[in-house]
């Protein structure tokens, strides 16, 4: 299995995104991912699964789940300890897509 660290250089650069905000179908606020150290890995993710599918969907989780890689796994293991990978297994379980919107510089 590749590791998080090798995948998140395969993406595109996420740089010029200043945060990511997630919505909940009605509209209301499912999340926010700034980009701030910690969190810089969470916004190529997003990032690339909003160019790829307009939307976090089904696909698309499935998709982020894979680029997590081993933190997929431990997300699992530690609800909790990786809010963003569970947002996304949280799509698997209740299959309601979140909108997005991507606040750039």
């Amino acid at each position: 299995m590749q590791k998080f660290s090798d995948i998140l250089l395969t993406l595109d650069d996420a740089s010029h995104v200043v945060r990511i905000e997630l919505y909940h179908q009605d509209g209301s606020a499912a999340g926010v991912i700034e980009n701030k150290p910690g969190s810089q890995g969470s916004i190529k993710v997003y990032y690339h699964l909003a160019r790829m599918y307009g939307e976090i969907s089904l696909d698309a989780a499935v998709e982020g789940l894979s680029l997590y890689a081993e933190h997929t796994e431990d997300a699992e293991n530690c609800p909790g300890k990786h809010p963003n990978v569970d947002r996304l297994l949280n799509i698997l379980e209740n299959e309601q897509p979140l909108k997005v919107k991507v606040t750039e510089v």
